[in-house]
């Protein structure tokens, strides 16, 4: 049996980010071959995938990123089991990886995303490595990016709700504005950017909702409609991105800040992730 050193446990360890111990056995089993030894702890990883296929993945962290031009942004959600690894250093290290190779190469699904490489390998099997290394299932959930004049990527603190906003102009301002917007979207989670892009489903399924109630409060039929679309309009305006009151100024909507911030600012288009 090949006498193994703390040296080269050490060097495996930060070749692979596995615990001490488990790099010693990888190392005594490899007969003190690293590379042999690495073989044997990605094994490891998928088996411990294997083993927690099933399980449920419903803790983690969701990361927003955009590019250094402001022209494009992504959100990436990795999953784990527990609040404790979310909670992690090197699984928020890991997530940041994962959202930054996503960002530098413009995927746009989670399939894309598992065949690109990171740090020699594909991002999958980079996952598999983890699962081994932290002992939980790890898997990315969600991804999503939007592209626009201007950019801007909202953490909320502790990574459990992020947001991409894009915005119609560029400038210093711009993207000030687009930082107060971007956490609005994250703070009251809107359904659409205006009440144009509503989907039809949704303004049904609202009008029907009013119409119930107003026949359960005895109002005459005729009037049914009128005030159903009352209710619609309070709908819009609570629920809709531009037509909600500025967080930071409830006197203002989100239209006319953007307005006042410059001439004919919008929102093209937004994107917001939650793990709840």
């Amino acid at each position: 049996m090949a006498n193994i050193t703390a040296a080269e446990v050490n060097s495996l360890r930060k070749k692979t980010g596995a615990g001490m111990m488990d790099c010693k056995k990888a190392l005594v089993e490899a007969d003190g071959d690293i590379e042999k030894a690495v073989e044997i702890l990605r094994k490891k990883g998928q088996k411990v995938a294997a083993k927690r296929g099933d399980n449920e993945a419903s803790e983690g962290l969701t990361v927003a990123m955009a590019t250094e031009d402001a022209s494009t942004g992504v959100i990436v959600t990795l999953n784990c089991e527990t609040d404790f690894v979310a909670k992690n250093a090197d699984f928020s290290d890991f997530a940041h990886q994962i959202a930054k190779v996503a960002l530098d190469n413009g995927v746009k699904t989670v399939e894309e995303l598992n065949e690109l490489e990171l740090d020699g390998l594909k991002v999958s099997e980079k996952i598999t490595e983890q699962i081994g290394k932290i002992g939980e299932k790890i898997e990315v959930s969600k991804l999503g990016n939007i592209a626009a004049e201007t950019v801007v990527a909202y953490n909320h603190p502790g990574n459990q709700i992020a947001s991409l906003v894009g915005l119609s102009k560029t400038g210093d301002a711009v993207q000030g504005a687009g930082r107060d917007v971007a956490m609005q979207i994250a703070a009251m989670n809107p359904v659409a950017v205006n009440k144009e892009s509503v989907p039809a489903d949704v303004v049904e399924k609202e009008l029907e909702i009013a119409r119930d109630l107003i026949r359960q409060e005895g109002k005459p039929e005729e009037m049914v409609d009128k005030i159903a679309n009352g209710k619609l309009n309070k709908f819009f305006k609570e629920n809709t991105l531009l037509e909600q009151a500025f967080i930071k100024d409830n006197k203002k909507s989100v239209k006319q800040y953007l307005n006042d911030t410059e001439n004919g600012l919008t929102v093209t288009e937004y994107l917001r992730f939650s793990l709840s």
